[in-house]
């Protein structure tokens, strides 16, 4: 288990050049906050990332939104880390809480949250319209079908739909 620091503490040594910051954050939790010069290695690819090992000079603080992620992968983390690691308590929300130096962009609702707000309602529409209209049990049955495809495949249409809205550009 990787031991803990404060964001105070992670801030100073950041400061000092005494420790390197590694996000485990996924792409659009870095765009909505991010902490300046962190490294960014979403925990959804981490394993497969050549991470910089930690030196006894230069160790890693890792952290997520609010530590929970860091500490139910702290083992896979310390084995990353090759060398010397914390976890952040408290993570990038406790960081900007106490009012450390923070980078902020507008603020959308993460694509995947996106898709499940989508499907979700598609499949309610279907099945409250079949009562009107019995054939609209087939829209719940086609979203149901896509939920399974992009699950085997890994792609998503209703993603990419949803990607290229306008409140999805920067």
């Amino acid at each position: 288990m990787l031991p803990t620091i404060t964001p105070a503490e992670a801030h100073k040594m950041l400061q000092e050049n005494r420790a390197r910051l590694v996000d485990v954050r996924e792409a659009d939790e870095l765009a909505a906050l991010r902490i300046p010069n962190s490294e960014a290695a979403p925990l959804s690819v981490i394993s497969w990332m050549d991470i910089r090992p930690a030196t006894q000079e230069l160790p890693i603080i890792f952290t997520c939104n609010s530590g929970r992620r860091t500490k139910n992968n702290s083992d896979l983390l310390q084995r990353l880390a090759g060398g010397p690691a914390w976890q952040m308590e408290g993570g990038a929300s406790a960081w900007a809480k106490q009012g450390l130096p923070t980078e902020t962009s507008k603020k959308t609702l993460p694509i995947f949250r996106q898709i499940q707000i989508g499907a979700g309602s598609l499949v309610l529409l279907g099945l409250l319209s079949s009562l009107a209209w019995k054939p609209m049990i087939w829209l719940s049955a086609f979203v149901g079908g896509g939920l399974v495809f992009a699950g085997v495949t890994g792609f998503c249409g209703l993603g990419l739909l949803l990607s290229a809205m306008p409140w999805n550009k920067k």
